[in-house]
């Protein structure tokens, strides 16, 4: 019986947590919130202590990106969902268009085509598991995509489409970021919430925003669009310049970032982090093509995501049986996503992830099947 099956102490991996986000929590930033107290938390974020902590966050991301002259950090109350109605407000000033080739790309889209004040979006889908990329149109003024998409494992290039003219790229970084190489060049707004690579807490959202992006902002806002205050980006630029938010943040996110970008620029930055992830990624995807019951999702491997790993099961090896007996010996968050439905585990491979443990995990996996199968 499953129920029966103990997998051996050193076969499996140090730490079991394999969550595509929230995700994996590193013992120093829990060491971190800790050290806060009191001197940060409890504190005002109109005063210093909380100000030089939003300071530190956006001076390490800009540092992380090595941002080009004139591109800023911008945070906000909320996570993605209210970035895309405060993108959709306050970036897109007539027409969309939208890659969607998963439930990221599709919501997005979904807000924007839903806007009274905008005109229908364009939208290119693709079957979960491939990827959609921009074309040039006449007409658009944004065109955004997910850098990755979490519910698929699939991930996108960020390339600005030929022929975009003035146009915007407003990407979605949300389990990219931190995690995935960029050019940052190639997008005007870079956005993302702190729960994948950061290893943080939900409740924000940051976004890296190039001139063209700040320009355009300050422009709806100029437009006498009406703008709902908390998802106006114009409020969200001119606090961020001030080192805080429009309204009061939750401090524990910002704390655990902080502490998170410390350790990847100390370890060496985006080589660093991405390092990690491609080596998660070729361990991983690497068992599957040898398995004889283990199919990795996306097939085209360009598009094969480094830091999220959809893998099928083939009968009869069933996900719900194998997830249990691994959630029985502390390896946990490995579910597919509720709305594929497929018998499938998902991988959470973000850089706090040691590439170590995502061997141990198939290895894990191997030992558990060659039980259930005999």
């Amino acid at each position: 019986m499953a129920t029966e099956l103990s997998i051996p102490t050193d076969l499996l991996p140090r730490d079991g947590r394999f969550g595509s986000g929230p995700s994996r929590v590193r013992d120093a930033q829990i060491q971190a919130i800790v050290d806060a107290q009191p001197t940060v938390l409890g504190t005002s974020h109109r005063q210093a202590p909380v100000k030089k902590l939003v300071k530190d966050v956006r001076e390490s991301l800009a540092a992380l990106y090595q941002l080009p002259d004139g591109y800023e950090v911008l945070l906000g109350n909320g996570g993605s969902t209210s970035f895309w109605d405060a993108a959709t407000f306050s970036l897109v000033e007539r027409r969309a268009q939208h890659c969607a080739f998963g439930e990221f790309g599709a919501k997005f889209a979904k807000a924007t085509t839903d806007a009274p004040h905008l005109e229908a979006s364009d939208v290119i889908e693709a079957p979960a598991g491939e990827i959609a990329l921009p074309v040039a149109r006449d007409g658009i003024d944004v065109y955004a995509w997910p850098h990755n998409e979490t519910s698929t494992g699939a991930m996108a290039p960020v390339i600005r489409p030929e022929g975009a003219s003035d146009a915007l790229t407003v990407i979605d970084g949300t389990s990219a970021a931190g995690g995935l190489a960029l050019d940052v060049t190639q997008a005007d707004v870079y956005y993302f919430a702190p729960q994948k690579s950061f290893g943080s807490d939900g409740g924000l959202w940051f976004a890296l925003v190039s001139p063209a992006a700040i320009e355009r902002i300050e422009r709806v806002a100029a437009s006498g669009r009406y703008i709902p205050e908390t998802l106006a980006l114009a409020n969200a630029l001119q606090n961020s310049r001030l080192e805080q938010t429009l309204n009061t943040p939750a401090l524990t996110p910002l704390i655990m970032m902080r502490e998170q970008l410390s350790w990847m620029l100390d370890g060496g930055g985006m080589d660093f982090v991405t390092g990690r992830t491609s080596e998660s990624a070729r361990r991983i995807y690497q068992w599957a093509d040898a398995s004889e019951y283990a199919v990795t999702f996306v097939t085209q491997a360009s598009a094969r995501s480094s830091v999220v790993a959809t893998v099928d099961l083939l009968p009869p090896v069933d996900s719900t049986q194998l997830r249990s007996v691994l959630r029985s010996a502390g390896v946990v968050d490995i579910d597919p996503y509720r709305k594929l439905g497929r018998n499938q585990i998902r991988v959470g491979m973000f850089p706090s992830v040691d590439p170590d443990d995502v061997s141990a995990l198939t290895a894990s996996i191997d030992w558990i099947v060659e039980r259930l199968l005999t």
